[in-house]
């Protein structure tokens, strides 16, 4: 069917995604504007310094990126050294290992959530990937509550409800660390009902593979993330 019949058939469905392919156009040109804008300050603030100002700005920051892949490959190594059995979590690959004592257990893939900022002005929050280590606080079956954070739904465009609890709200099964960080199964109720979606700070798994591993965690085992 020749395009001009079908926008002649369907004016509602042509026009809508005619709005919505203005509006991304849009927001590219946004962004490309607000990068340009902000080289243009990096740029203005290193003319401002001298020589010895912007050799000592660089040295920061090459120091700060190295110290924090030293302490990662620390991390990682130390996981393989750790007698105890223990999980740990490569961020960058998307995988998670049960481990002991130098032994791999089972490997699986995870999916890890992007980067987001959280809430607007004052109360935004920077939600990133976890690092570092955690412990387990509990692990949760399908018929276990989880108290939902009021900025999930508010990330989602959905209004909180009376009672934050809910059953099965990281899925049939999920392993709830120390810090907030949770590694969970997609539940097929609450706002983390989205296969697209990935809570922010956290790590979703298979249910499968999270049935698997879970009965050999319990209160105080290490998850090693890096």
């Amino acid at each position: 069917m020749p395009f001009k019949d079908f926008r002649r058939r369907h004016p509602v469905f042509t026009a809508t995604v005619a709005v919505i392919i203005a509006g991304m156009i849009a927001v590219d040109a946004w962004v490309l504007v607000k990068r340009a804008a902000y080289a243009r300050e990096v740029a203005r603030l290193r003319a401002g310094m001298s020589d010895f100002e912007r050799r000592r700005s660089d040295a920061v920051t090459n120091t700060h990126e190295k110290r924090n892949e030293m302490m990662m490959e620390l991390l990682r190594r130390q996981a393989k050294i750790d007698k105890e059995i223990h999980l740990s979590v490569d961020v960058d690959s998307g995988k998670m290992y049960l481990e002991r004592d130098g032994a791999l257990l089972r490997e699986n893939g995870v999916e890890v959530a992007p980067e987001r900022l959280i809430g607007a002005g004052k109360d935004t929050v920077h939600m990133a990937a976890p690092r570092g280590t955690r412990s387990v606080e509990r692990i949760l079956g399908p018929t276990d509550a989880w108290e939902v954070p009021a900025w999930v739904y508010a990330s989602r465009g959905l209004p909180a409800p009376p009672q934050p609890s809910l059953v099965g709200a990281l899925g049939p099964v999920a392993i709830v660390l120390n810090g907030g960080t949770v590694i969970y199964s997609l539940p097929t109720v609450g706002p983390l009902n989205d296969s697209s979606y990935v809570l922010p700070g956290s790590i979703r798994a298979s249910a499968e593979d999270l049935r698997a591993v879970a009965p050999n965690l319990q209160r105080g085992t290490v998850v090693y993330f890096y």
